[in-house]
Order: structure tokens, then sequence, then C-alpha cells
């Protein structure tokens, strides 16, 4: 294993070196935390593509592969169709507002104090993502190292808070474009071959496993149904998603680059399936579906590879751990410590000063991340928390406010809030894996947000020319670049 070792050490090393370059480039507020909403297409497409792609997407959907066959590329699938419905219906007047948070979006929309609640319920959402994330590293430094899980989520989880810490948005997406070719090398070119040879090609895992293996529908309708409300739905609104969109140098490059990206993951998620399904052949009889990623690449592959592809399993979990510590950060700081001061939108002109304070809130808000991760030991369940707070709670006000002019502060304000209860009230009575708590979390909150919207006042009418202004672009466009320094050589 010393190659493999080598191998880990060096990518862990160079995550490192590019958090230190990126601090060097984070000068203001905007470099640090979208990058100066600079990124070019193919930058874009590598790091949105990157984030979205987490352990749950790796090694996870090599667990529903094994556990249901090629059926088992649904989840990470409903995830690449909501960044494909993103990038081609909403990400370029989300790009256009110039906003920092899903929140900012929420007041700038309903001119109210929407934002205020909805901080609250992206903060846990992010949080919990970022802990889902964490706990990941366990596993793969288990198969690495042999290591304590304690020991193996600090030792992570203090990698990813030092590169985020030392330079934002510009170190994440320095390191996430090096994850994502990690992953694209490691996962698609390496271990789907492999696997597939290994279990004597598709004709061979035919004949040794059941057809249902092979139904693309076999996972179950009402599954599928639930993955497209839960993770289609969410890549619509989160504010890790968003977050990256703010990136984007202009509205094109958000709408092709974001394609690209959701192209990307619908190829990534039948590769997932199909490793799942060949790692059903060779290891029948795990003990968990979630063991198949980790065993086929301890048994089945060679010195080196064996090292590049964990080095893709923990290119993926840290893409995703990064991007939503990021986003709780900016949230905590910028939706709710700085409402707290009264501040509603920090000055962007303070630099030095605003960079500072998001640096400390990215290193508070990561260690804890690592102490809840470490109290933590269900994955799923808490992944499916933060999602079902997401979407039972922000997804009707965030896209009313995009489509309905009728919509309301008052009625944007009842649908996050009968929405929230709704969902917490079903996940402690009917389970937190239930689906009942999204179904009708979220019908609740959409008659929640028709009646009061109906029922109050509309939205005043310079409230929402501002909206408009802002949806095209036509407000604040190059305020941020005109104020930042040009980086020598540019």
């Amino acid at each position: 294993m010393a190659v493999d070792y080598t191998v880990i050490v060096v990518y862990l090393a160079g995550m490192l070196a590019m958090g230190w370059w990126g601090m060097r480039r984070a000068r203001s507020k905007s470099e640090f935390l979208v990058a100066g909403r600079r990124l070019g297409p193919a930058m874009y497409s590598g790091t949105m593509a990157a984030i979205v792609l987490g352990g749950a997407s790796t090694i996870g959907g090599v667990g529903l592969g094994y556990q249901y066959g090629l059926s088992g590329a649904w989840m990470v699938f409903t995830i690449g169709l909501g960044l494909l419905a993103l990038s081609v219906f909403f990400s370029a007047r989300i790009a256009r507002l110039k906003v920092y948070t899903v929140s900012e979006m929420l007041d700038l929309r309903y001119g109210g104090r929407a934002g205020v609640i909805s901080g609250v319920v992206m903060w846990a959402y992010t949080l919990m993502l970022a802990v889902t994330s964490t706990i990941a590293y366990a596993t793969i430094f288990d198969v690495l190292f042999d290591m304590n899980r304690t020991l193996a989520i600090v030792l992570g989880g203090s990698i990813v808070v030092a590169y985020s810490t030392l330079g934002g948005m510009w170190s994440i997406t320095l390191t996430d474009m090096v994850q994502f070719v990690v992953k694209t090398i490691g996962v698609l070119l390496l271990l789907l071959p492999i696997a597939v040879v290994k279990a004597g090609g598709f004709g061979e895992m035919r004949a040794k496993l059941p057809t249902g293996y092979f139904d693309p529908l076999g996972i179950g309708g009402e599954t599928i149904f639930t993955y497209v409300l839960i993770y289609t739905f969410g890549m619509l609104i989160g504010q890790d998603i968003w977050q990256r969109v703010f990136t984007a140098r202009s509205d094109t490059t958000a709408k092709w680059g974001g394609t690209v990206a959701g192209t990307y993951c619908l190829a990534y998620a039948l590769a997932g399936a199909v490793i799942g399904t060949a790692a059903k052949v060779l290891y029948p009889n795990l003990a968990s579906a979630d063991d198949a990623f980790a065993t086929i690449v301890k048994d089945e592959l060679p010195v080196g590879v064996r090292g590049l592809v964990l080095a893709a399993a923990l290119a993926a979990v840290m893409s995703t751990s990064s991007g939503a510590l990021i986003a709780c950060a900016t949230v905590a700081n910028n939706d709710i410590w700085a409402r707290l001061r009264g501040v509603v939108r920090p000055d962007d002109g303070e630099a030095h000063d605003e960079v500072r304070g998001n640096r400390a809130f990215i290193l508070l808000m990561g260690i804890a991340v690592i102490g809840t991760a470490i109290a933590l030991n269900n994955v799923v369940e808490a992944l499916t928390v933060a999602y079902n707070l997401l979407v039972g709670g922000l997804l009707v006000p965030i896209l009313g406010g995009l489509l309905w002019r009728r919509g309301t502060a008052q009625g944007a304000l009842a649908s996050v809030v009968v929405g929230g209860v709704a969902v917490i009230t079903l996940m402690a009575t009917h389970g937190i894996l239930a689906n009942e708590p999204v179904y009708y979390g979220l019908l609740s909150s959409l008659a929640a947000y028709v009646a009061v919207s109906l029922l109050t006042k509309p939205t005043d009418a310079a409230v929402l020319a501002v909206w408009r202004e802002r949806l095209a672009g036509r407000d604040l466009q190059d305020a941020e670049r005109a104020s930042e320094p040009v980086p020598a050589g540019q």
C-alpha cells in the first residue's frame, strides 16, 4: 500500500497548497465568497459538477447499484436533472441578481423580512450537508489506514476547513477543479471499465443476477418520485448550489456551463450503478451495500490505481463538504449574524474586514461541523433531515418569488413556517426516512403561500420594479468588479 499512501498524501498536500494560493487572491468579500464572479465556462462546469457529486453520489451511488442494479442510478440521476433544470430555466436570472445568499434574494424580491427565518432554515440545511460529507471521511480513511473513526473525521475535516478558511471560494474552486479531474479519471475512466471486466462483462453480469437488476425502474416508482422531490427540487434552491451560480462570469456561462455539468452528472449516475452491479457479481454477500465501493477498490484494483480511485472518493467527499461549509458560513455571517447587528447587507467596500470576518465564520462553522460529525452516526438520516427541511420549507417561496408576481412577504414567511413545522412534525411521527414529511410538508407550504399571499396586500410596486431591474442585470452589474483590485498579470 506504500504507493497508494503516497498518492493520497500528495493529493491531500496539494489541497492545502491550493488553499494557500487562493488566500493570495481573496482580497475582497466578492473574491472570498464567490470567486469575484469571474469563472469561465470550463472552470464553472468542473466546479459545479464537483460540488453536486459528493460522497453520497459516489459511495452511496455504488451502494444503490449493488442493492438495486441499474435503477440504483436514479438518486444521482435526479441530482443531474435538478442541475439541468436550474441551469436552463433559472441560473441566468439568479446570476444577474448579484447577491450572496438565497435569503438576500428573498428580501430583494419580497421587500420584507422573509429572509430572516429562511436564513436559519438554510443554515441548518448547509450545516447538515457539511456534516454528512465529513462523516464519509471515516469510511474512506478506514479503508486507507485502518484509522479510528473520530481521528479520521478530525484529520479529513481539518484539511477541508484549512484550505476553505485560507482562500474561501478561490481555494475551493481550485481544489474542486482538481477533484473533478481526479473523479473523472478515477471513477469513470479506471474503476468503471475495470469493475465490468472483473465481473466478466455485461453478458456474465446478466447471467448471474436477477433480471430486476437490469430493469431501469426496478427501484420503484414511489422511490423515484421521492428522489425527484428531494434532490431535483433541492438542486434548485440550495445555498451551496446558488453560491456556485454566483461565481459565473456571465449569465450565459451559468446557463451553458451548468448544462454541461448536469449532463456529466447523468453519466456519473449510470457509472456508479454499473460499478455497484459489478460488485454484486463479485461480492454477493456483503454486510452492507455501502461497503461495495471500498471493497471493489481494495480487492480488485492494482497498486497505484487503487490509490488514485480512493483519492477520487476523497475528492467527491471533499468537494461537497467544502462547498457546504462555505455556504453554511456565508449564511451564518450574512443572513444571521449581520441581521442581529442590524446590518442587512455588509458593505463590500470594507474588503479587509469582510474577508477577515467571513474567514472567521468558516473556521467557526468548520469546528461545529467536525464536532457534530463526531457525535452523529447515521449519514442517510442526517442528509434526509437536511433535504426535507430545505424542500418542505423553502422551495415554494423561492420558486414562487421567481415565477409568481402576486406572492407576498407574508405569504413567503407563512410558507417557510408552515412547511418547516409540518416537515418536523411528520418526521417525528412517521420517522425520518418516511416519504410523508416531504410530501405533505411541500403541499402545506404551497397552500400557505398561495392563501396568505392572496389575502394580503400585493408587494409594493417600487420593490417589484427594483426586483425586475436586478433580474434584467441593469443594476449593480459591474459595481463589484469595478471596486476590486485587479490581480497582477491580468
